[in-house]
């Protein structure tokens, strides 16, 4: 076991990267093939401000004296968790791993939209005036501090072993771009795949102005989540070319620019 371990601390920011930058590109490409809505924004500024967010957020989180994959190997060292203390074949327990770290982040979705406190900042995310693949790499430093502590501590509970880690990461990265993918999906097969993972479509709805769409389909990997606790929504009310994506009171695109979005959280009133 030692060797999965040495490999996948070795290969696993070239994963994490070519992953991002593999799908980034094909999720670009596809948005200009089939693109299921119009843009109302202009698209080089939305993604030089989107880009610009992941990557001041990337190198927000790497100055932590922690990354999850050194914590996974360091609760695995001492015992710590639910899953280093039971007697489990390592492909289940990282299995198991993978399930336990979504569900984590789709309750800490959930309550980033409860309490004012968070919404401050995962607003930002919701500000995007559109929906496409930049939409899911767009959010505030703080919150991706916020959901590596919350990632962290799920990690100590459950023990989850470091390939869980990052195959969960990997995961993250590449669903949250496809889900928020500005693509074309036939309704038949979208609601199939919607049965494993959440599709655009499904998590557009997310997105809507509309209050009591937005606070539905948290989920970002798993659909399941959503179905079991009651926070499903199948489409919008006006229908996905006619809904409104974004929050009511933040619609000048002059004020969504990058250091105002940096400020943002701390300026303005963290209305829905």
């Amino acid at each position: 076991m030692r060797g999965v371990r040495d490999l996948v601390l070795t290969d696993a920011v070239t994963i994490r990267l070519v992953s991002f930058l593999g799908v980034l590109a094909f999720m670009a490409g596809w948005e200009i093939i089939a693109p299921r809505r119009t843009l109302i924004a202009p698209k080089s500024t939305r993604w030089m401000t989107n880009l610009s967010l992941i990557f001041l957020s990337t190198f927000v989180v790497r100055l932590l004296p922690f990354q999850a994959m050194g914590l996974a190997l360091l609760a695995k060292d001492h015992g710590w968790g639910i899953l280093n203390n039971v007697s489990l074949p390592y492909w289940i327990s990282a299995a198991i791993g993978v399930l336990c770290l979504d569900l984590a982040i789709y309750l800490q979705h959930a309550m980033f939209h409860a309490i004012p406190a968070f919404w401050r900042f995962h607003m930002v995310h919701h500000t995007d005036l559109d929906f496409d693949v930049t939409t899911g790499i767009r959010f505030h430093p703080v919150e991706m501090l916020l959901s590596m502590g919350i990632k962290m501590a799920a990690i100590i509970i459950w023990g989850t072993p470091v390939l869980a880690v990052v195959i969960f990461e990997v995961l993250l990265n590449a669903t949250s771009m496809f889900n928020h993918g500005n693509v074309r999906l036939p309704g038949r097969l979208d609601r199939v795949i919607r049965l494993f993972v959440v599709t655009p479509d499904m998590h557009r709805v997310h997105h809507s102005v509309i209050v009591k769409e937005h606070n539905s389909n948290f989920g970002f990997n798993f659909p399941w989540w959503d179905r079991l606790l009651g926070t499903y929504r199948q489409k919008p009310e006006a229908g996905h070319e006619e809904m409104t994506i974004g929050l009511g009171h933040f619609r000048d695109q002059k004020s969504l620019t990058l250091p105002r979005l940096l400020v943002l959280p701390f300026v303005s009133e963290p209305a829905h």
